[in-house]
């Protein structure tokens, strides 16, 4: 398609999501929504026509944004995040609506029902959530049985963590729930994340710890695969704590990060709401120069030895191309496509072509670290 009519198509379908359907929509509970888009989404994934349609308003794809990663070709950079397809329902209509890739989960040993309701919540100022969801899930058996033996158009990355549970929180409970479902995966998909910053589960973080992160990665490295290993990072960690969980990935079979899950904190300047609940984690634009400062500190320490993927506060172009020239080679975003429409997706990638011929570069790898 060209440019222009993919510029105009997005300013409508915009006009229309943020005048007609958004008002509908954050009038209602959060997590009904969620899970009634996630009906409407397994249901346009079903057939060819309902696929090709949703392409047709959403879709955008350009040379400059392919990118050959850790033996993964993305069609373009910018994912969905773990936390969004937690039973991985969404795989065939993805695609069609933009995504270069997708991270599914995060999936657990064992099956999760997560926290106690309320557990998601919209801090409308902030462009942000608030997220209690506490690893909600059906198990890695239950998924990677639907999944195993599928064909996917698109990489598929696998979230795992360890289950929301009391049974988990001792540390080789904790490690061999993380095996089981990371052993379950093995045959799935393209890549793993090993999620150890997840906020809103029993035991807190355990595995930022490095004694306990050793532990895990030992185990780890003791399942057979060859595909990418990401590890997923908070954005509370201090410049110290990064550093020894730095030490630790080195002598381990650790591919790159991802920058960054949820904030715990409640001074962030960019929490504009006056209302924010104590429990959960937030996500959005409360986090993105969190997301950045990590990017950037990460890339510069390890001279871009490790694949980044940047993710937090993004839903513009600008957004995501700052997050690259950080660091990031790739990008996961959830929180932007709630509050702008499932149309930033391709808004995103064509702002960024037209970033990159502004700047002078042929591909999104060249701009990787150049800030």
């Amino acid at each position: 398609m060209k440019n222009w009519f993919v510029a105009l198509r997005n300013k409508i379908v915009h006009f229309f999501y943020v005048v007609l359907l958004k008002p509908i929509y954050f009038a209602r509970d959060p997590e009904d929504v969620h899970d009634t888009m996630t009906k409407v989404g397994v249901f346009l994934g079903k057939c060819n026509i309902m696929r090709w349609a949703t392409s047709a308003l959403f879709n955008f794809s350009d040379p400059a944004l392919e990118q050959n990663i850790l033996g993964v070709h993305f069609p373009n950079p910018i994912g969905l995040a773990a936390g969004f397809d937690k039973d991985a329902q969404l795989i065939d209509i993805l695609p069609s609506v933009g995504f270069g890739y997708e991270e599914v989960g995060s999936i657990t040993g064992e099956p999760c029902k997560g926290n106690p309701k309320p557990r998601l919540w919209r801090l409308k100022k902030s462009n942000s959530l608030v997220v209690y969801y506490g690893l909600k899930n059906e198990g890695a058996e239950k998924i990677a049985t639907r999944l195993r033996g599928k064909k996917f158009r698109f990489p598929i990355g696998t979230s795992v963590a360890k289950t929301n549970s009391a049974d988990t929180v001792e540390t080789q409970a904790g490690i061999g729930d993380y095996v089981k479902a990371f052993t379950q995966f093995v045959d799935i998909g393209d890549y793993f994340t090993i999620n150890i910053s997840c906020p809103n589960a029993f035991g807190g973080e355990p595995f930022t710890d490095s004694e306990k992160l050793e532990a895990l990665l030992s185990a780890i490295d003791k399942i057979e695969t060859k595909k990418p290993i990401f590890l997923k990072l908070s954005p509370d960690l201090s410049e110290e704590q990064i550093t020894a969980i730095l030490g630790v990935c080195a002598r381990h079979r650790v591919h790159g990060f991802i920058s960054t899950n949820l904030t715990k904190k409640r001074d962030n300047k960019k929490i504009l709401d006056c209302e924010v609940p104590t429990q959960g984690g937030i996500s959005g634009k409360v986090v993105g120069d969190l997301s950045n400062a990590q990017i950037r500190f990460i890339y510069k320490k390890t001279q871009g030895k490790y694949i980044i993927i940047g993710c937090g506060g993004i839903s513009s172009a600008e957004d995501a191309y700052a997050k690259i020239k950080a660091g990031a080679s790739l990008l996961q975003l959830i929180t932007g496509m709630i509050f702008e429409g499932p149309q930033v997706v391709s808004e995103i990638n064509r702002g960024l072509v037209v970033l990159l011929k502004k700047d002078g570069y042929k591909n999104i790898a060249e701009v990787v670290g150049k800030e």
